[in-house]
Parts: structure tokens; sequence; C-alpha cells
């Protein structure tokens, strides 16, 4: 899961906004996949996409 919110963040940083937008909906589903086996709490997950895809909305971080 943190490998993908990584990857997500690395693209905004270096202003690569098509990979980002292409990143965001595999760590949605690695931060989805965590929360079905219990490994975060579904707030926290939330707070996690809610975040990210806020940031790549707004194409920076």
């Amino acid at each position: 899961m943190r490998t993908y919110i990584k990857r997500v963040r690395k693209a905004l940083e270096t202003k690569d906004l098509a990979t980002a937008q292409a990143q965001l909906p595999v760590a949605v589903r690695a931060i989805d996949r965590a929360v079905s086996k219990g490994v975060v709490h579904r707030n926290t997950a939330s707070r996690y996409i809610s975040r990210l895809s806020l940031a790549v909305a707004r194409g920076v971080e």
C-alpha cells in the first residue's frame, strides 16, 4: 500500500500529472485491499484516498 502511495506522490513531485492520474486508481485499490485485510482502519484509508485524490486534482502536493 505504501509503495503505491509513494508512486503517486513521486509523480506529483516531478509534475508528471499523467503518471499520477494513472497511479491513483492503483493506489486506491491497494488501500482498499489493506482495509479489507484489517491492516489499516477504514477512516485512515478514507483520509489517504481523499488527500491523494485532492493532490492529483490540484496537480501539486
